[in-house]
């Protein structure tokens, strides 16, 4: 079909006015822009009818300047093929084996706007949900969309700035096609080739349900302030979604077992919103990833990656000091050498500043002045296979600087979860285990793991065992772990290994004596002075 340039279509007015009444001159200047045409499901043009000498008419077409046609129902994605994160929602943490989304968490205003979005799909209408950045707009209203209409609705999402004048022509072609419109960030599909009153009210008429998105700041500023847009929003009384979760709605997250995102947020969230838990995660470990290169944040990439270690041992919520950040940097040899481009100052602030109006890397903790990862990224540390451990010198360390007795048997606890499936492909790591048990005061399990160490050949857990054994009475048991590490050069455990058989030397001496031999009681006075020293403690 031929177009008409703007100067033909100027010419055809004026060719044609002789002939318009003069109730239809008006008419027919806003038919200009405002009628259009469809031809095979494809919106073209304006168009201008005139009544012509014979009686018939004719129909002349223009094309909009800077108007884009806009593609025909039948390509329009139907509601059950349609791709959420295409229209919106922001995405969240996918390993492999993960859905796109998580399970929907029920909202407190779903009932509402599931009737609102009824609503609109029987009779047409606008239905707009508002709320901060970051709190499920977009998912909550999708679940309204996808919940309430059928699976084959054709659903239209055009870009920020679409020429929509073409809709009307769109809808009278459809047929007995469901559809619904559908404007994430409402502000940004707002003005004269937009939606407007004039195309919202033959929208209406045409029945097509409109569901939009905005954020509380822009709807306000357009609803009440002094923009000319603000009679779209004039007759909708929008659905307000609040940012801090009810009491109901934290409950209901808690039944999402089968879906480890939902039971992650459940538990690292912290302050912040289940919404922006998921949608800020995944930008947040892909800036975290990237800032290791030496041109980009290696310091503070390690700084987070110390906080992630810090949390996994235990002790997230507590959070941990500047000062122990610093420390814990030489457990990590390879990175640390690394990161000498840029400071400890400058990495911390990188961390620490905010994005995306919400957190930073590092969050402050529940002590004063201390800080502790986000807690998606100590989650998908965690649940990614390829993440390495925490070091060993760091559970230890994160025992020390754990402020209270919960904290540390908290720590005592994820030692073992992380640990003991490792324990028998490196010593130390029993020497670790035993070393926690023991601060502990549990002795009898520290005995286990330093005895399983020496076991493997680790000459100081072998002076540490014959230590404890000897401590509750087992000298016999204790004499070959002392032996081990006083052959071994250990001095402690020489001079335990000496005492233990001086005491049991002292007993058959005794014996001796007592049975009338009198060398034995001679050896006996210098030797019960040699042994006559303080016992020794447990503690190493």
């Amino acid at each position: 079909m031929a177009r008409a340039t703007p100067a033909q279509v100027v010419a055809l007015t004026e060719l044609v006015r002789p002939y318009f009444p003069e109730e239809r001159k008006a008419e027919a200047a806003a038919s200009v822009t405002t009628d259009n045409v469809v031809s095979g499901g494809a919106f073209h043009a304006p168009l201008i009818q005139a009544g012509a000498v014979s009686g018939g008419v004719h129909t002349y077409y223009a094309q909009p300047s800077h108007a884009s046609p806009l593609p025909p129902v039948s390509e329009w994605p139907q509601l059950d093929a349609a791709d959420p994160i295409t229209l919106g929602v922001r995405r969240t943490r996918r390993l492999p084996g993960e859905s796109p989304l998580p399970p929907y968490v029920e909202r407190g205003c779903d009932r509402e706007l599931d009737a609102r979005v009824r609503e609109a799909a029987r009779v047409g209408g606008l239905v707009v949900v508002t709320g901060a950045p970051l709190s499920g707009k977009t998912r909550t209203l999708w679940a309204g969309l996808f919940t309430n209409l059928s699976g084959t609705t054709r659903v239209f999402a055009p870009p920020p700035g679409t020429d929509l004048r073409g809709l009307p022509a769109l809808m009278r072609g459809r047929g007995d096609v469901g559809c619904v419109l559908w404007l994430d960030d409402l502000e940004g599909h707002l003005g004269e080739h937009g939606l407007t009153p004039a195309l919202l009210a033959d929208l209406l008429r045409l029945r097509l349900p409109v569901l939009a998105t905005m954020d509380d700041q822009a709807y306000d500023a357009r609803r009440f302030g002094a923009s000319g847009r603000a009679g779209v929003l004039s007759g909708v009384e929008p659905v307000e979604l609040p940012r801090a979760w009810s009491e109901g709605e934290s409950e209901r997250l808690n039944t999402f077992d089968g879906d480890p995102r939902l039971r992650a947020a459940a538990v690292w969230r912290g302050t912040h919103t289940v919404p922006e838990y998921l949608a800020v995660g995944p930008e947040l470990m892909e800036e975290w990833r990237r800032a290791r290169r030496p041109d980009a944040h290696p310091r503070g990439h390690l700084l987070v990656r110390v906080a992630i270690d810090f949390a996994r041992c235990g002790v997230s919520r507590a959070g941990i000091h500047a000062d122990d950040l610093r420390e814990a940097q030489a457990l990590y040899p390879e990175e640390s050498a690394g990161a000498g481009a840029e400071s400890f100052e400058e990495g911390f602030t990188w961390a620490t500043d905010l994005r995306h109006g919400v957190t930073g890397l590092l969050v402050a903790g529940a002590r004063r002045d201390t800080w502790t990862a986000f807690g998606s990224l100590v989650a998908d540390v965690e649940a990614r296979s390829d993440s390495p451990p925490v070091p060993l010198g760091l559970w230890m360390l994160a025992f020390e600087k754990a402020g209270d007795k919960a904290l540390r048997w908290t720590v005592r606890w994820n030692a073992h979860e992380a640990l003991v499936p490792r324990s028998d492909s490196d010593p130390e790591i029993s020497v670790v285990l035993g070393r926690i048990n023991l601060m502990t005061g549990d002795f009898r399990t520290a005995e286990y793991w330093y005895r399983k160490a020496a076991d493997a050949g680790h000459t100081e857990a072998a002076a540490t065992a014959g230590k404890l054994l000897a401590a509750r009475g087992a000298g016999a048991d204790a004499i070959p772990y002392l032996e081990q590490a006083a052959e071994a050069g250990v001095v402690r455990a020489q001079y335990r290994l000496g005492m233990l058989l001086a005491a049991r030397a002292e007993s058959w001496l005794t014996r001796a004596a007592e049975g009338g031999y009198p060398v034995a009681a001679q050896a006996l006075p210098p030797l019960r002075a040699a042994i006559a020293t303080p016992p020794d403690t447990v503690e190493e």
